[in-house]
């Protein structure tokens, strides 16, 4: 749908998810490669490398296998880095860079726990959107698995 200035907004998608870890915790399941590994990816793959330099301008890298045996590359730069709070990073995979979007991390205390909020902003097209869907899908579901071991 077009905006005020003329142009077509792009697809996005939000997500929730209340985890059993309170927010600094949840962070450091974002910025701590170790604690990456236990979780990041759609499904059973494992974690092959994760590079995190999470502080403003800082780049990430990660690389992952999915349950199938294909191999992901994903990567981008932190924009904005609120420790126990926030994160926003471009999104990029290496197999088609030029299709750069953006994801903005929120973790709001919840009683014990915390309230994660994922936006990913700036898609491709509604397909990407989907197919990203699906894989924050599975990688929160992970997520919310060993949340309570962080």
């Amino acid at each position: 749908m077009p905006n005020d200035i003329g142009t077509v907004a792009k697809p996005s998608l939000t997500l929730k998810r209340r985890l059993n870890a309170v927010p600094a915790k949840v962070y450091a399941a974002w910025t701590q490669p170790e604690k990456v590994a236990l979780w990041f990816g759609p499904d059973s793959g494992e974690v092959l490398e994760a590079q995190l330099d999470a502080r403003i301008g800082g780049h990430f890298h990660i690389a992952f296998k999915t349950a199938n045996g294909e191999r992901h590359d994903v990567g981008g730069r932190y924009r904005e880095v609120e420790p126990g709070r926030k994160l926003v990073f471009t999104w990029a995979w290496k197999s088609t860079p030029e299709r750069e979007s953006l994801v903005t991390l929120t973790m709001n205390p919840d009683g014990d726990g915390t309230l994660l909020t994922v936006l990913h902003e700036q898609f491709f097209d509604e397909k990407a959107r989907d197919n990203h869907r699906m894989g924050w899908m599975g990688a929160l579901d992970k997520l919310e698995r060993v949340a309570a071991k962080l």
